[in-house]
């Protein structure tokens, strides 16, 4: 029998819950935000297989593992790099690959992050009212844009890194939380008008840091604020701790805003320095230990190289290849899909796993592999007898064979 490596979401908030496999291709989100990507080819910079061989950027990073990418938006950008018509350019590339999309609105004009959130210049002068119509209306006018093409984001993001509001003065939390709350819900309604699916993030810095994200979303709750995700950046750069302790910290973070909030949560920006030793194994950690409780690991600009714009967190060499610190993605990008038409729930007041449908046979794994325990031809089983923990249950509605199995992963 094959040990897998997987990880999974299940936290069990209730007595009974339907526990679905989640940490496959189809729903774990593992990519990449590559806004720099037009421009880096306009200045005449290339991409290659480790091998040397010259490719297409995004389908370079499919290739290695990615199934998602994130584009940021500027209101009125010198240049136009992220601007409207750069976005659709690079969102086209996405789509046609079959990749999912992520949009990130900044609503400035140049960068948003935990230290400037400037307005754009042409909304400057606006009243607090006018403000709101004018991320409604931008909001509205890029993904109007995307959807004219047949272009579907799975995720919006209503502002960048947004620990102390946005839009300042006029959003900044500290001073307004109410104001902050009124804006992502502009944000919001633009997004749900043209994609009722598409699901709306609100975006921190340190998603290591629960006091911040507690303050912030506990404002935003007792304010009115709209929004389905919680993202978050998680860089080693900010962090006080070496990288197990931060992503760890991060983990407890996510765990605490899913039951805090019944939010989903994922890591919408992460890098670490393209030459540390620690790359690898801090990306592998980090999709291992917050891909149980996590909806998906985006890292920044990992194309960039040779210093672009003085950027050194990227994920390529100096000649313009991957490093091995994006092995990370491949190898969660490997574990084997589940589509099955059994479905498991847990009671737990009887210790019992109810399957939907009878089961020929049923094989309980620890984490490590161990065998825990075996049942034939049963339609539930009594588990009271293992300790809790992280556990592979194999099963088959057949009894003679081993091929076909299922896969799924709890956390009891």
């Amino acid at each position: 029998m094959r040990r897998l490596f997987l990880w999974c979401l299940a936290i069990l908030l209730a007595s009974t819950l339907t526990v679905q496999p989640v940490h496959s291709q189809s729903t774990f989100a593992l990519g990449a935000d590559v806004s720099w990507l037009t421009e880096m080819e306009a200045a005449g910079r290339f991409f290659y297989t480790r091998e040397g061989q010259q490719k297409e950027c995004m389908s370079l990073l499919r290739d290695l593992g990615m199934n998602s990418i994130r584009l940021r938006v500027w209101v009125n950008p010198a240049g136009g790099w992220n601007g409207t018509k750069d976005v659709l350019v690079k969102a086209r590339r996405a789509h046609e690959l079959g990749m999912r999309l992520m949009i990130a609105f900044h609503y400035s004009d140049d960068w948003a992050d935990p230290g400037k959130q400037k307005k754009p210049a042409a909304w400057a002068g606006l009243s607090f009212s006018d403000l709101q119509q004018a991320v409604y209306n931008h909001t509205y006018e890029v993904l109007d844009s995307l959807k004219t093409n047949g272009i579907t984001p799975e995720w919006v993001q209503v502002g960048n890194e947004t620990g102390n509001g946005m839009l300042w003065e006029d959003g900044r939390a500290s001073v307004s939380m109410s104001n902050f709350a009124r804006l992502c819900n502009a944000g919001f309604d633009a997004v749900k008008a043209l994609f009722p699916d598409t699901k709306v993030l609100i975006h921190l810095h340190n998603g290591y840091d629960n006091g911040l994200y507690r303050w912030m979303f506990d404002g935003l709750k007792n304010n009115g604020a709209k929004y389905d995700m919680i993202g978050m950046s998680l860089y080693l750069s900010w962090s006080p701790d070496d990288w197990k302790t931060t992503v760890d910290k991060c983990k407890s973070n996510m765990i605490d805003m899913v039951q805090r909030y019944s939010k989903e949560v994922m890591i919408v920006e992460t890098g670490i320095s393209w030459d540390s030793p620690d790359a690898y194994s801090f990306l592998k950690y980090l999709i291992q230990e917050t891909g149980t409780v996590g909806k998906g690991v985006l890292y920044w600009e990992p194309q960039s190289y040779r210093q672009w714009k003085g950027y050194t967190l990227g994920a390529f060499d100096n000649s313009g290849r991957p490093t091995q610190a994006l092995d990370a993605f491949r190898m969660a990008s490997s574990l084997e899909e589940v589509e099955d038409s059994v479905e498991i729930t847990y009671d737990n007041r009887s210790k019992r796993l109810y399957f939907s449908e009878p089961v020929g046979q049923l094989h309980i794994y620890s984490a490590a592999g161990r065998l825990e325990k075996t049942a034939f031809n049963l339609s539930s089983i009594r588990i009271d007898a293992l300790p809790p923990g992280v556990y592979i249950l194999e099963y088959s509605k057949e009894t003679a064979t081993t091929a076909g199995l299922k896969r799924q992963v709890w956390l009891l």
